[in-house]
């Protein structure tokens, strides 16, 4: 995540130990360790309601729609429902304007 490297963390050990002192600095590492855990745990769990939410409106989407053959096994490209139901409403004025 951040590209520190041993000598970078010991620096930040000896201002934090400096600055802290020695007997709040434990203190202080467990209440970071627990806000970091605590927002780990959180963003896990909105990773996965928006991974379950993405998943149900793609089920729903399939189950509405459900996957026609493709255009090459068909010879016609691939339409929903309502633009085939648009189509068939543009022949028929198409056929009673030629009179047919």
């Amino acid at each position: 995540m951040f590209d520190l490297g041993i000598q970078e963390l010991i620096v930040i050990f000896i201002v934090a130990l400096i600055v802290f002192g020695p007997k709040r600095l434990p203190e202080l590492g467990r209440t970071i360790g627990k806000g970091m855990s605590e927002l780990k745990r959180a963003m896990n769990g909105v990773r996965d309601q928006m991974q379950s939410e993405f998943e149900s409106v793609n089920k729903t989407a399939e189950l509405k729609y459900p996957p026609e053959h493709t255009e090459a096994e068909s010879g016609k490209s691939e339409t929903s429902p309502e633009q085939d139901n648009n189509q068939g409403k543009e022949e028929r004025k198409e056929d009673k304007a030629d009179g047919r």
